[in-house]
Formats: C-alpha cells, sequence, structure tokens
C-alpha cells in the first residue's frame, strides 16, 4: 500500500475566501493534500477563489485537483423555504457529483473515497457507492436542541427549532440514505462528543472524535492585560438568528449587578437585530452595548484582540469557528454546556455553564462574568490556558489524525 493514496473528496463547500462550512472544507482539503493527491468534488460557484489561490500557490495545485460542479438552486423558492437548498444539493448536485466521481474513478483508481463537506449527517453523498474504502467526517447534525431552551428563541424559533428536533428524531431514525452510508464506512469521523455518542446509539458504530473547525489563519501568543479600573470588555459574535440567543447574554448581563463595570460589543446583523436592540433598551443596558453590525474579518480580528472575554449564547451549534478564533487569541469563553462548545472550552480556559433551564443558563452566565471581572489573575490563568487548547485545533495536527485514519480503513479496520 503507497504512503501517498489517491482519494476521491466530497466538499460541496470548499472556498479559501470564506469562513463557516467553505473555510471548513479548503482547511481540511489544503492540510490532507500534505500527505495525498486529493480529487476534490467542488460547488462550481467556488471556482474562481479557488483557482486564484492555486495561481499564488502552484505547488498546492500539484496535489490538490478540483472538479467544478453546477448546482442548480431555485433561488426564488429558497427565499420562501430554506430547505429547498437541502433538496437540490441532496439530489441534482450528490448525483451529479457522483457520476463525475464514477469517471475520474475509471481513470485514476482512487485508494479511499471521503465526503467532507457539509457536515450534516442527512446527505452523505454517493462516494460510499464507489467500491474503495469510505471514510466519512466530520459528521454533524444528529444532536437536538434541548426542549427546555427552545423558549430563549422567541416564538418563531422555538417553532422553527421544534419542527427540526421532529425531523431530526425520524430521519436519524428511518432515513435510508444515512443509514446506508453508516453501514458501508469504513471509517467514521464525528466532530463532537455529543455526535460520537448519537453515531454509537442510532447507528452501532464506532467513531472518533476531531472537530470539524481548524485554526484561523492568524492567531496571537500574547495575552491582553486589562488594567486597574478597565471595564471586563465583553465580545458576542454570530448572524442574528434565533438559535444564536443573544438576548439570553443580555439578561445575564442585566443580573450582573451594578458593582460589575462591562461593556460588551456586539457583531453580526440578522433579521433579528431590531428586535435584540429593543430588548437591549429595555434591559437598561443600550449604554454599555456597540453594535458593529457585519464587519470585514480584520476588523473582527481587531476587535477580538482588544477583548478581555468572549461571551457564547448559541442555543444551536456544533463547533463554532468563533469559539476556534478566541482560543487561538487567548481570550477565555463563557458557553453553554452543549454541542461542541464542551469538547472545545475546558474548565481551564473558561466557562461551561449548564443549560438545563433558560434561568439557569442566565444565572450561570452572570456568575461567570462576575467571577472574570472581579479576579483578573483568574482571567489571565483562563486566556494561557485558551492559548494551549487552541494548539488541538491545528490543522496540521488534525491532518495526521485523519491520514492514520486513511491507512487504518485501507488496512479493513473500522475506527
Amino acid at each position: 500500500m503507497p504512503d501517498r493514496l489517491r482519494v476521491i473528496v466530497g466538499a460541496y463547500a470548499c472556498s479559501p475566501l470564506r469562513g463557516s462550512e467553505c473555510g471548513v472544507g479548503w482547511g481540511w482539503v489544503r492540510s490532507l493534500a500534505r500527505f495525498h493527491d486529493l480529487w476534490v468534488l467542488t460547488g462550481s460557484e467556488y471556482r474562481p477563489e479557488i483557482e486564484s489561490e492555486l495561481k499564488h500557490d502552484p505547488d498546492l495545485g500539484r496535489s490538490l485537483r478540483f472538479q467544478y460542479i453546477p448546482h442548480r438552486r431555485l433561488r426564488l423558492i429558497e427565499r420562501v423555504w430554506d430547505p429547498t437548498f437541502l433538496v437540490t444539493y441532496a439530489n441534482q448536485w450528490q448525483r451529479d457529483a457522483y457520476r463525475a466521481a464514477l469517471r475520474l474513478h475509471a481513470e485514476h483508481r482512487f485508494h479511499l473515497a471521503h465526503q467532507l463537506t457539509y457536515v450534516g449527517f442527512r446527505v452523505p453523498g454517493h462516494l460510499w457507492k464507489l467500491g474503495v474504502p469510505f471514510v466519512w467526517g466530520p459528521i454533524g447534525g444528529l444532536e437536538q436542541t434541548p426542549w427546555a431552551l427552545l423558549g430563549a428563541m422567541g416564538w418563531r424559533g422555538a417553532c422553527v427549532y421544534a419542527a427540526r428536533n421532529v425531523w431530526n428524531e425520524f430521519d436519524r431514525r428511518w432515513a435510508p440514505l444515512p443509514r446506508a452510508a453508516f453501514r458501508q464506512a469504513a471509517a467514521l469521523i464525528a466532530a463532537t462528543r455529543g455526535i460520537q455518542s448519537e453515531i454509537r446509539r442510532f447507528y452501532h458504530r464506532e467513531s472518533e472524535v476531531i472537530s470539524e473547525i481548524g485554526e484561523p489563519p492568524v492567531s496571537f501568543s500574547d495575552i491582553s492585560r486589562r488594567h486597574q479600573g478597565e471595564p471586563l470588555r465583553l465580545l458576542w459574535s454570530g448572524l442574528h438568528l434565533p438559535g444564536k440567543a443573544l438576548p439570553v447574554l443580555l439578561r445575564a448581563l442585566a443580573q450582573t449587578g451594578d458593582g460589575v463595570d462591562w461593556r460588551l460589543t456586539v457583531l453580526g446583523a440578522g433579521p433579528l437585530t431590531p428586535a435584540w436592540k429593543r430588548e437591549c433598551h429595555r434591559l437598561g443596558l443600550a449604554a454599555r452595548c456597540n453594535w458593529l453590525g457585519q464587519v470585514k474579518r480584520e476588523e473582527a480580528v481587531l476587535q477580538m484582540r482588544s477583548a478581555h472575554v468572549l461571551a457564547v449564547s448559541s442555543l444551536h451549534d456544533l463547533t463554532s469557528t468563533v469559539v476556534v478564533e478566541a482560543l487561538c487569541s487567548a481570550l477565555p469563553v463563557i458557553c453553554p454546556d452543549l454541542y461542541g462548545f464542551r469538547d472545545a472550552v475546558t474548565e481551564e480556559c473558561g466557562f461551561r455553564v449548564p443549560a438545563t433551564s433558560v434561568g439557569a443558563l442566565q444565572a450561570g452566565m452572570a456568575r461567570s462574568i462576575v467571577a472574570l471581572h472581579d479576579d483578573e489573575s483568574l482571567r489571565r490563568r483562563m486566556a494561557a490556558a485558551a492559548l494551549d487548547r487552541s494548539r488541538s485545533y491545528a490543522w496540521s495536527w488534525k491532518a495526521d489524525l485523519v491520514n492514520t485514519i486513511y491507512h487504518t480503513a485501507l488496512q479493513g479496520r473500522s475506527c
């Protein structure tokens, strides 16, 4: 068996210039190209960005080859019903990608196939049908949003995430395509320990846990200092959507009391921005909150560097990119004890707040803010631990793990 393998990769979302799943796809294929020759099936909309990057890095292009598959989206319908995107992706795009994979396999005889992005378990693609060992993951989407927290999302958000829970319950029990892919996979990678547990529960398979998120392009080694009399500067970042639940943090801040001097910077925008600003005013917090809207990455990095703490209120996530960026920027993190947050944030580098109810979460976040406000030495210890923790998200380390999984899969042992 050769050390350098020929691998066909399904990565619809893959771009060197974008964040979220696109950045996940690019980070993975770029790092895995150190070890293997990859043929990547990706969305045609990313072609200009990828080809521009490869023009500046021709050596990378020798190990990474891209097949651009058009996605015939129904954009007008998507505006009314978001899941239309998933329907066309799962049907039209994945089937066209599989046909392309068959042609490429006939020419190059791949050693292995890997389904990478999107990470949601509902759409594993069709590469498991190629007749070569199939690796799937990181896999996400199997965890439910806690029913007790739905009230923090507003009535519309509660309805959406309650419906998602019901849909999830059906799909993870009975959806045939994921079941077939789980049966056929030679190796599985779970994005979180919670996902690993759900894979074991519903599909009776073992998996390795490797977060889908990797280190950002820029990280820092110094720890910001909070001077005597300086307010505790908190940062919150995300789309202004129900699942991000910023009002949970706002109400926690309102509980900290008059003796706690803090300032909050809010990054991002979305349909709930006006309602959240109204809530901020209602709570009497407006003078201490700075709403910057959607900013460029450079500005977001500057804001993170000037903050003392990252606060996360999301009630539906996998492993948030902003959490890993905070660890790489030496920021302690306050977050719910849910999803990938509980894997990323240890007790040394932040506070994972029990989320048994909305009230308990708000009270716990308030106590965490007060603790960091009152004890700068604690905050600095947590900041140093955050930097140490960030090293486990290095792309090189993650690629080493997947390289081992590849060779194990080829030897016929499931991971």
